[in-house]
């Protein structure tokens, strides 16, 4: 839900209307008070999961945004965050918002501008503003700026399950973009249907990961028993294939 300071119904129709870029330049004042900003409820859980692997030295939130990510990092970290992203917007409300120290760098995601400097590379939330097709260079990059052995985590949700409210609303989203796309530039990718495990997990091998899934059993199982989410973690372990 959104708060009642959040961004106002054209505020969100002109975001919409924008490049992702400059859309989020335009949300950014007000984007930590729009449910998009991944939930404390989801971090947690990932925290956790993430320190028993650490602690690491170096670590990078990939498509910070306003900087959710860099309570993770700092938990798991030995040294100061560091996030990256397109938008100045987002940049300049995450170093308002992080005042005890961060380093924050504006960059496309798809040429990061870093050598391999890390050992943790985590991602909250933003895959749907990638299409299928940039996914290989997306994973390519992560992997140039992980030292040996490096690791890039993030969130996994189980897919809503055909015929439930969740699938049509994400079905109906999607269509809604795909019109949007096709009759209005710049174009403002964000598409929720389109990231499948199956897929992410063969371009991440093909990227040179080994790939392991864990649960994150706070948030809960659905009524088969399967984890509602988990936590998919790719280790750097040698060239892109």
């Amino acid at each position: 839900m959104f708060a009642p300071e959040g961004p106002t119904v054209r505020e969100l129709a002109v975001q919409a209307l924008s490049s992702v870029e400059h859309g989020y330049d335009l949300l950014a004042p007000k984007f930590d008070r729009t449910p998009f900003r991944t939930p404390r409820s989801v971090l947690a859980p990932v925290t956790r999961a993430l320190r028993r692997m650490g602690p690491f030295e170096r670590g990078l939130d990939l498509c910070c945004g306003t900087g959710a990510g860099f309570g993770v990092l700092r938990q798991v970290c030995r040294e100061r965050p560091v996030g990256v992203d397109i938008s100045a917007g987002m940049l300049t409300a995450g170093r308002a918002a992080h005042t005890s120290g961060a380093d924050l760098v504006r960059a496309d995601a798809l040429a990061l501008p870093f050598g391999p400097a890390f050992d943790l590379v985590v991602c909250f939330g933003a895959f749907g503003h990638f299409l299928a097709r940039q996914r290989p260079a997306l994973f390519a990059q992560v992997h140039s700026v992980l030292r040996p052995g490096g690791r890039f985590a993030f969130p996994v949700p189980a897919p809503a399950r055909p015929g439930s409210r969740g699938y049509w609303s994400m079905l109906a989203f999607d269509g809604a973009m795909r019109v949007r796309n096709a009759l209005w530039r710049p174009p403002f990718v964000m598409y929720y249907r389109g990231f499948r495990l199956g897929d992410v997990r063969s371009e991440l091998v093909a990227a040179g990961f080994d790939v392991e899934l864990q649960a994150l059993p706070e948030l809960g199982e659905r009524s088969d028993g399967s984890p509602r989410c988990r936590l998919l973690v790719a280790t750097k372990t040698g060239a892109p294939r």
